[in-house]
């Protein structure tokens, strides 16, 4: 795996980053994702300090991953009777055929 550097504005501020050349498309758009959240919350909430902007914007991504953590480990919560009864359907369709 290779990588490169970069460099990303992120609250009009520079940071260099060393990543993963295959990942750079989506550092990049997590960057500008971010910078528009930013932009957003700036015209919203008429916020003024970078920090507090950041943390709203922090609280709100750490929000989201939470809510996909929960619906991934209810995805992986299917019954055991509930599988067995899928197979047999699957099982029971391809005998028809």
């Amino acid at each position: 795996m290779s990588t490169q550097r970069i460099k990303l504005i992120i609250a009009s501020r520079h940071y260099p980053l060393t990543i993963a050349s295959e990942d750079e498309e989506l550092v990049r758009n997590a960057a500008k994702e971010i910078n528009e959240t930013i932009r957003l919350f700036e015209e919203k909430y008429a916020v003024t300090d970078k920090q507090d902007v950041l943390a709203m914007v922090a609280i709100q991504y750490a929000i989201k991953d939470f809510k996909w953590q929960q619906k991934a480990e209810g995805a992986d919560q299917i019954p055991n009777n509930e599988i067995e009864r899928l197979i047999e359907r699957i099982d029971h369709a391809l005998a028809k055929k």
